[in-house]
C-alpha cells in the first residue's frame, strides 16, 4: 500500500489534501495531526472526506512534543476514523517522565485500544554537542518499543547504513516514511538523492513486509501551490514506488503486527 504523508502536503487544506492524492492515484492518507490544522483533529470531518474520496487514512502521526493526554486523545481518533497505526516522536532527552510513561503506558494502551502505536526513529540532532537530543532513539530502544516506524530520510541525515538499520528492526516494522536524502536536505522525493531505496524497496517486498510505504516529501520538491505540478511531483513518487515495490513479487508476510492485542512479538 502506497499512502501519502499530509505533511507532504501542508499548507493545503485537508479535503484538498484527499483531492491531490485522489488525482495522484495513492491508495491513502497518513494524517499528521497538527493541532494548529483544526481539520487534522476532527474526526467527524475526516470521516466524511474518507467517504467523500474513497481514501482511508491507514496511519495518525503525532506531533513532537506532546502530553500523554494528548496521546491517548490521538488513539482514540485513529480508532474513529479507521486507521491502523498511530506513530509517536521519541521524547526529547530530558523528558524522563514522559519516556518513562511511553515504556510502561503504551503496550497497556495498545492491548486495550487494539491497535498498533509505533515509535519513529529519532532525527539528527544534539544537546549540548555531543547528547543525542532525543531518548528512545537507539536500535536497542525501538526492538524493546516492538512497534517501529522506520523515517528513511533522518537515517541518511544522521549517515547511517539503511539496509543495515532494516535488517536490525525489520520485524517490528509496521510503517514506513520513505524519501531521499539530496543535497544535505531530508525529505527529497525518493527518485533523488543517495540513498540505496531501490534495493531497499526490493528487499521490503521481498521479506513480505505488511505495512504502509508513506511518501514523505517536502512540500517545496512537491511544488505545492502549482497544482497541476504538484500532482505530476505526486505522481513520479508513486511511480518509483511501482517499479521497487509494486511490480516485485514479494514473499509471504505474516499481519500478525496488526493484530495489536495479542502483542504477538
Amino acid at each position: 500500500m502506497i499512502v501519502i504523508s499530509t505533511d507532504s502536503l501542508r499548507g493545503y487544506g485537508l479535503s484538498r489534501i484527499f483531492d491531490l492524492s485522489k488525482q495522484a492515484g495513492y491508495d491513502g492518507l497518513d494524517l499528521a495531526v497538527d493541532y494548529g490544522q483544526f481539520d487534522t483533529n476532527n474526526g467527524d470531518y475526516i470521516k466524511k472526506l474518507i467517504q467523500e474520496y474513497k481514501l482511508p487514512v491507514h496511519a495518525v502521526t503525532a506531533p513532537t512534543e506532546i502530553a500523554p493526554k494528548r496521546i491517548e486523545e490521538i488513539v482514540k481518533l485513529a480508532k474513529n476514523i479507521g486507521a491502523k497505526v498511530v506513530v509517536l516522536q521519541p521524547p526529547k532527552i530530558l523528558d524522563f517522565k514522559m519516556a518513562s510513561w511511553m515504556k510502561s503506558e503504551i503496550p497497556k494502551l495498545r492491548e486495550k485500544e487494539g491497535i498498533s502505536i509505533a515509535l519513529e526513529n529519532a532525527p539528527a540532532g544534539t544537546f549540548l554537542g555531543i547528547i543525542p537530543d532525543h531518548a528512545m532513539g537507539s536500535a536497542s530502544d525501538l526492538k524493546d518499543f516492538k512497534h517501529v516506524c522506520l523515517d528513511v530520510s533522518r537515517l541518511g541525515e544522521q549517515r547511517k547504513d539503511l539496509m543495515r538499520a532494516y535488517t536490525a528492526l525489520k520485524k517490528f516494522l509496521v510503517h514506513i516514511h520513505l524519501s531521499n536524502f539530496y543535497h544535505g536536505k531530508k525529505y527529497a522525493p525518493p527518485q533523488e538523492g543517495i540513498m540505496p531505496l531501490e534495493s531497499f524497496m526490493t528487499k521490503l517486498k521481498e521479506d513480505g513486509y505488511p505495512g504502509a510505504i508513506s511518501m514523505k516529501i517536502l512540500p517545496k520538491y512537491l511544488h505545492c501551490g502549482d497544482n497541476e505540478r504538484t500532482v505530476k511531483e505526486l505522481v513520479k513518487a508513486k511511480k518509483f514506488y511501482e517499479k521497487f515495490y509494486g511490480k516485485v513479487d514479494g514473499g509471504t508476510a505474516k499481519n500478525d503486527k496488526f493484530n495489536m492485542a495479542s502483542e504477538a512479538f
